[in-house]
């Protein structure tokens, strides 16, 4: 049962001495406002290097041609190493690989290309893909993405990403069904894409049009060459475990020597994924250290304010005993007095550190590609804890005042001027 007398005993209290206990449940409301504006932008940092990422396949690996840097069977270093389709073939056999898709792009791996439609033009990254892409980077199609026919039939189609749209059609124009052009070829627009990337990368890959493979190779660049290669391993198989595999695969077919680091390029987004994930394990932990750091020292003021308050009470003490007070209700009402304080300013602390995330939350938008941070955002249980380690901590950091005073003797209480 709750003793409201006791908590009306704690107000009195502290309305007795409001500007020093304003002074210390600042140094605990500061503690936990840190905390949760720290965690909350952490989380919207790491949210936003996810987002960066996009839904690329974390089992995926992108693999393409270099240059050699070392002789090998009578061929001189500086060779460029150019990926074809059967390349493409030959590494969708290699044990453990659930999917390849062959990739090719006008102007290289990284090269871009004008695209017009009537009087307007942009550079553009234009793709020739396979349909089975959306599984290695899946993403949000309105229309629809290439598909098995196209490829068959050689279609002229295209999906575009929405920045091509926002720059070659006007606002508020259907692009589906309307056409570009491409070296002066002609594509229908026959789905619009929208990236879930963030950042350079996702601005870069709002600026992407994707065309079929085999169309790419027969309109635009007359070849059986393509940029890179994407792979996905097979169902529970790590992609760093088949990716040495693969790129020794490609430098026997293209008589590299076995030790040339730098003829095959790769990039496992596996890897990089953990990187991601053990960067911010570093800094939310950091974040955590710092954010506990002060507030331990907010919590270490109200146990000297309560120390102090206890000196000062020390005769008021000494007539609750002498009247029938144990030292148990003493320890009680001592420990009570810091849970309050602490809980009071931490709880507040809280609702104004929620608050600050949320406007800064409403002040970005998640929609834009070139933000690199999502909103920030603190979970619930992250809340919860902090609420839960605010009263423990308000009950440790009275504990030693309280102990102190339960033990005072009456009898010296009473002489206390």
């Amino acid at each position: 049962m709750i003793d409201l007398d006791r908590f009306q005993e704690v107000g009195q209290t502290m309305r007795r001495n409001a500007l020093r206990t304003a002074l210390t449940a600042v140094g605990v409301f500061w503690g936990v406002l840190l905390l949760i504006v720290m965690v909350g932008f952490g989380n919207g940092l790491e949210a936003g290097a996810r987002k960066s990422m996009g839904r690329m396949a974390t089992n995926s690996l992108y693999i393409w041609g270099q240059r050699t840097s070392v002789p090998y069977r009578g061929q001189s270093p500086g060779r460029g190493i150019q990926l074809t389709l059967e390349d493409a073939l030959a590494l969708a056999e290699v044990e453990g690989v659930g999917l390849v898709a062959p990739r090719a792009s006008l102007g290289g791996r990284r090269g871009s290309q004008v695209v017009t439609r009537g009087t307007k033009g942009e550079a553009f990254t234009v793709m020739g893909d396979v349909p089975r892409y959306l599984e290695v980077e899946p993403m949000a199609v309105r229309g629809r993405f290439v598909n098995a026919l196209d490829m068959a039939q050689k279609r002229k189609v295209a999906v575009i990403g929405t920045r091509v749209q926002e720059l070659l059609f006007n606002a508020g124009e259907e692009p589906i069904g309307q056409t570009i052009r491409i070296q002066g070829v002609e594509f229908m627009v026959v789905g619009v894409f929208k990236t879930e990337q963030s950042g350079e990368r996702g601005t870069q890959h709002a600026s992407t049009i994707y065309t079929p493979l085999t169309t790419f190779q027969k309109a635009l660049s007359n070849s059986r060459e393509i940029s890179y290669i994407a792979v996905l391993s097979a169902e529970g198989v790590r992609a760093s475990a088949v990716e040495d595999t693969l790129v020794d695969r490609l430098r026997q077919r293209h008589r590299v020597a076995p030790d040339d680091k730098q003829a095959i390029g790769s990039f496992n987004a596996d890897a990089e994924f953990q990187k991601v994930v053990n960067l911010f394990k570093g800094i939310n932990a950091l974040i955590a250290l710092v954010a506990a750091a002060t507030l331990m020292a907010g919590l270490v003021g109200v146990s000297n304010i309560m120390m102090v308050s206890v000196r000062e009470r020390t005769r008021e003490i000494g007539i609750r005993k002498a009247i029938g007070a144990t030292p148990r209700t003493v320890i009680a009402q001592v420990v009570l007095e810091a849970v309050v304080l602490a809980t009071s300013a931490g709880y507040v602390g809280l609702v104004v550190g929620v608050a600050v995330l949320e406007l800064a939350g409403r002040m970005m938008n998640p929609d834009d590609p070139s933000s690199v941070m999502a909103p920030p955002f603190v979970s619930l249980t992250t809340a919860v804890v902090a609420a839960v380690a605010v009263a423990i901590g308000g009950g440790l950091s009275g504990l030693f005042p309280a102990l102190h005073a339960a033990r005072i003797r009456t009898v010296d209480a009473l002489r206390d001027e």
